[in-house]
């Protein structure tokens, strides 16, 4: 397990986000409604970078000619092609099969690091 301080809780505010290296990895760092998640900077379709790609949500299953949106701020979309990921999971909407890989982050004085060596979810003992 690597740890690995990539920027301060006041660089990212709720809604925001940073690109940054670790260990030669580019990684979207996002603060979704108060919580911070981190997903590799990289879209599985064609490799665009994804975390250059709006924030914003989607629509929500609904009644036939209904629209309705929600989970504002927790889908980033893809630049190139439309393709959305939910930033907390890194699963595609549109597909069981299709993700992105998360990181797991931690918070310490104010701190953000980002955690190589265990995938999102697992114990870090």
């Amino acid at each position: 397990m690597a740890l690995h301080i990539v920027a301060d809780t006041a660089d990212i505010p709720v809604g925001g986000h940073k690109i940054v290296e670790v260990e030669g990895r580019s990684i979207g760092v996002y603060n979704v409604k108060g919580e911070y998640h981190a997903i590799h900077n990289y879209c599985p379709h064609q490799g665009a970078e994804l975390c250059k790609g709006p924030v914003c949500g989607t629509n929500l299953p609904s009644e036939v000619y209904a629209f309705e949106y929600g989970r504002d701020q927790e889908i980033v979309r893809c630049p190139w092609h439309g393709w959305e990921f939910d930033i907390k999971t890194g699963k595609s909407l549109f597909s069981e099969k299709v993700r992105t890989r998360t990181y797991p982050v931690q918070i310490e004085d104010g701190k953000i690091a980002v955690v190589l060596g265990v995938k999102a979810g697992q114990s870090q003992e």
